[in-house]
């Protein structure tokens, strides 16, 4: 006989309005979950992109007309007068200047991170929905058998 972890609980044996809780917990975790690999893709996507922009800077680009982004639909016209080093949005309004290839690294660095971190989210999102599925297929059984039980009680009462 398998013995039980400490903590676990045969949801099987809970009964239907606890069965619903559950699947309402497990919806708002699906939806957390979900939105976090949501703002991590988007991230990762923001790290990729000025990753892309920094392999455009190099000395062929010097002096050369160039949009500047002010915020992400507004852009200025500019030159490009120093093809060596950039300024990086480290966070939370602090800009840091850097040469072009610490840029590089710097944002290969994060994209790792960030990568790493839906690498993690994204088993336990699985396993959220994993979890969902067969607490609704128990609740929708137990539900069916209320129902029959119900349905038999009537037919001994006619």
């Amino acid at each position: 006989m398998a013995s039980k972890q400490a903590g676990q609980i045969d949801i099987g044996q809970l009964p239907i309005p606890q069965l619903n809780q559950l699947v309402q917990q497990l919806e708002q975790e699906i939806e957390l979950f979900t939105s976090s690999l949501n703002q991590l893709k988007l991230a990762q996507q923001k790290f990729l992109e000025s990753q892309e922009c920094l392999n455009k800077v190099n000395p062929e680009n010097n002096s050369k007309d160039i949009l500047v982004p002010l915020t992400s639909s507004m852009y200025v016209p500019g030159q490009l007068s120093d093809v060596s080093n950039v300024l990086v949005d480290i966070g939370t309004g602090y800009y840091v200047e850097m040469a072009v290839t610490k840029g590089k690294e710097y944002f290969k660095r994060k994209i790792d991170y960030v990568t790493k971190q839906m690498e993690k989210v994204q088993p336990l999102l699985a396993e959220k929905y994993k979890m969902k599925q067969v607490t609704m297929e128990i609740l929708q059984l137990k539900i069916q058998n209320q129902i029959q039980s119900q349905q038999a009680a009537g037919a001994v009462k006619s």
